[in-house]
């Protein structure tokens, strides 16, 4: 995945103009592209728009609930689900 647009395209979903969160998002942003890949066992295609803006929604929910407590919203859990069913899940 390219995580230059991902990082992009949480900027923009958040209404951030500098660079002065680069550092923490591009982080944020790693993580869930590995997480995907590695743990959940999702094969991330970079040209299908439905990974890039699961990455994109899943990144800023995370930066958004830093300092929450609560659990994954039910619309990004289904969206996980599908994605998981749809590449075969964990050690496909």
């Amino acid at each position: 995945m390219d995580t230059a647009l991902i990082l992009a395209l949480v900027k923009e979903r958040l209404g951030v103009r500098t660079a002065v969160r680069d550092t923490y998002l591009t982080a944020i942003v790693a993580g869930v592209v590995r997480e995907l890949e590695d743990e959940k066992g999702i094969a991330l295609q970079p040209d299908d728009a439905s990974h890039l803006m699961f990455c994109v929604d899943l990144a800023t929910w995370r930066y958004q609930s830093r300092d929450s407590d609560g659990a994954m919203p039910r619309h990004l859990q289904f969206r996980l689900h599908n994605l998981m069913i749809h590449s075969g899940g964990p050690g496909r």
